[in-house]
């Protein structure tokens, strides 16, 4: 266990050239919404930002039920009924926004989608503030449909890039002129992403 990767947090289980779905180990371990997550290894290595999360049954169409009427605590019911986190998964999913080709990052849609069973990684605050060393990858961010509104999407993807700057405001400033680039005419969408990042 010692040389496991402490970052590894799921496997990727559905894929396609713009997004992947990887399924946690751990029950309610997904990342934030927003968060820089990879999967792949070497030149094979695909950034993405995690749109979506979901806990449910593992067999489909039946859902949990109800069984805290008596208990003290929501911990309580997991400690009276063990075989629940079993019988429960939790995912997230993940927009595409660039991948590492011939040693440099990307921002733009890899030439193959991830592979079933990759790992998936939470990245490391120095990959995650070379990753954001330029904004290309807000049009992807910016231009995706989603099952989630993408300005909201948008807006975490930045917050969270953010605590990776060496200079937090200055990182913030330099997203929002390159929004107002990307988004002319459309002053309140910009607006409701501008508020969400508290520039």
């Amino acid at each position: 266990m010692d040389n496991l990767n402490t970052n590894r947090i799921g496997e990727v289980i559905d894929t396609s050239t713009t997004d992947f779905t990887a399924q946690s180990y751990q029950l309610y371990n997904t990342p934030a919404l927003g968060a820089l997550v990879k999967t792949g290894e070497g030149e094979n290595t695909i950034y993405a930002a995690v749109y979506h999360a979901t806990t449910s049954s593992i067999e489909p169409g039946r859902k949990p039920i109800a069984r805290g009427q008596d208990a003290a605590s929501e911990e309580d019911i997991y400690a009276q009924s063990p075989q629940l986190s079993k019988l429960l998964r939790s995912e997230f999913s993940c927009l595409i926004l660039g991948y590492r080709g011939q040693g440099q990052i990307c921002h733009w849609l890899p030439p193959r989608p991830a592979h079933i069973h990759s790992f998936t990684e939470t990245c490391t605050p120095e990959e995650t503030a070379e990753f954001s060393r330029s904004f290309g990858f807000l049009n992807i961010l910016i231009n995706s449909e989603l099952p989630v509104p993408a300005d909201e999407v948008t807006a975490a993807c930045l917050r969270q890039l953010a605590a990776a700057a060496p200079d937090k405001q200055s990182f913030l400033v330099k997203a929002g002129k390159e929004l107002a680039r990307i988004l002319p005419g459309q002053y309140q969408r910009l607006k409701v992403i501008l508020e969400r990042i508290q520039l």
